[in-house]
């Protein structure tokens, strides 16, 4: 066997390994949630999941943990993964607001930011921008403290030995569905019944996806985890904590709203294809 065959192997090996102890991980965790109660704690839990099959992965494989893609060369990499989901969220909610899937405000929000702030007695204007750039901040700082658990996991480790046998485009979209794929549990606690499950899995599927394609791109730029942290975060924090929360739904809100609706996908693809020929230019 030849040494270039030899490297392939042990890659699959810790590809196997590594989804193999993820889902023994994950499915304790899903237990905790389906079966007992989907608290916080759980779902926490689960996504550290990712963090600790890369770490069992490594030393299985008599691999250093410091060989995972902690360091950043250049911060520039943090700022277009911040400026990114940003801005593919903010133009799907324009959209949705312009087509009238949703009306930008929700009043039960801003009543709900007030009293979360101690700004009763503030006009909604002052209590909203407060609010947004709180949660632009520090939410998103916070956050990553979660989304570290994940990406430590997908980014850190799971897209760079998938890189070593598969090519860019492959690497990115396996990678995404299996994401994808991982995050389907939830998918069933929240639409099972409703009627809507395959399509808001197919939704779901196609954003994550897509977005995949960005983070790998970003992950394999600056070689390192720390982009990906905060692209994930600032994703979670603006749909979330932000948009959705500050859209009043009507009858079609939910084939269009939200990570689980139809038009965050739709223009994330856009920029998925974007960066795919970016990629592809650069050999990457």
């Amino acid at each position: 066997m030849t040494e270039l065959n030899k490297t392939k192997n042990q890659t699959w090996k810790s590809i196997v390994l590594f989804l193999g102890i993820l889902t023994i991980l994950s499915a304790i965790c899903y237990y905790a949630i389906l079966k007992l109660n989907p608290t916080s704690i759980y779902i926490g839990a689960l996504m550290m999941c990712p963090a600790i099959a890369s770490f069992i992965t490594l030393k299985l494989m008599k691999r250093s943990i410091t060989s995972l893609p902690w360091s950043l060369k250049n911060t520039k990499y943090l700022k277009l993964s911040y400026v990114l989901p940003v801005s593919y969220i903010a133009i799907s909610y324009l959209l949705i607001w312009v087509f009238g899937f949703g009306t930008l405000g929700n009043q039960d929000t801003i009543t709900s930011w007030s009293h979360e702030l101690g700004m009763t007695e503030f006009n909604t204007p002052i209590i909203v921008i407060t609010m947004i750039v709180l949660l632009a901040i520090v939410g998103v700082v916070k956050n990553i403290g979660s989304t570290l658990g994940e990406e430590i996991g997908w980014r850190g480790f799971f897209v760079f030995e998938l890189r070593k046998v598969l090519p860019f485009g492959s690497t990115s979209i396996l990678s995404g569905l299996i994401w994808s794929i991982w995050h389907w549990p939830i998918l069933w606690l929240i639409y099972n019944g409703s009627g809507q499950l395959f399509f808001h899995i197919a939704a779901f599927t196609i954003m994550i996806v897509a977005i995949s394609v960005i983070m790998t791109y970003y992950t394999f730029k600056s070689n390192s985890l720390w982009p990906a942290a905060l692209f994930h975060s600032v994703h979670n924090i603006f749909i979330q904590k932000v948009f959705t929360p500050m859209t009043t739904s009507n009858e079609s809100s939910s084939f269009w709203i939200d990570e689980y609706g139809f038009m965050i996908p739709i223009v994330a693809s856009i920029f998925a294809i974007v960066f795919w020929r970016k990629a592809r230019k650069e050999n990457l």
